[in-house]
């Protein structure tokens, strides 16, 4: 479990690879990265999204294919070619009038370090590198792009007395 005052959270912040998807990317015939999605993080994602509880993706990636997928799922801030992170997340606090003790944020490596340093509880999946464990409030049993979302996203729900209390749990 989070050891964390869920209740408080406004926001999700998470990095793509490693985090949303697998540690591996498959290329396509012309060298485009092919990156999956796990399901139950999906059904999470867009429910999280219809309760109000915002959702956003910072990624150093720059497949347009990523913000298409989640833009099906309801989530407007996805932040593509992200070369220092640091500055999109100070954007986005500052933009939707956030504190850093009302976002998590979920990162698996040294890219996600300077964020995870500040924000108000830091999240990783359970193969995410040494230093970045070392600094997250909380670790997940599950694998990048096994479930981390889904995990992560059910703990704040629960908290907050959101997660299958609307029927708008039952579809998509």
């Amino acid at each position: 479990m989070i050891n964390y005052e869920l209740r408080k959270i406004k926001a999700i912040v998470f990095d793509v690879d490693g985090v949303l998807s697998l540690n591996t990317v498959a290329m396509n015939s012309e060298g485009v990265p092919v990156r999956t999605m796990n399901i139950k993080d999906g059904y999470a994602i867009q429910l999280a999204v219809k309760l109000g509880l915002k959702i956003a993706l910072m990624t150093g990636g720059r497949n347009e294919e990523v913000r298409k997928r989640y833009a099906y799922l309801g989530v407007q801030d996805v932040f593509l070619n992200c070369n220092i992170k640091l500055n999109t997340w100070n954007a986005y606090l500052k933009e939707n009038n956030l504190q850093t003790d009302e976002v998590i944020y979920v990162g698996d490596d040294i890219p996600d370090y300077e964020i995870m340093q500040r924000a108000g509880c830091a999240c990783c999946p359970k193969d995410a590198c040494a230093d970045i464990k070392a600094i997250s409030s909380y670790i997940s049993d599950c694998n990048g792009g096994m479930g981390v979302a889904r995990d992560i996203i059910e703990q704040v729900l629960r908290a907050q007395g959101k997660w299958l209390t609307s029927a708008k749990a039952f579809g998509w």
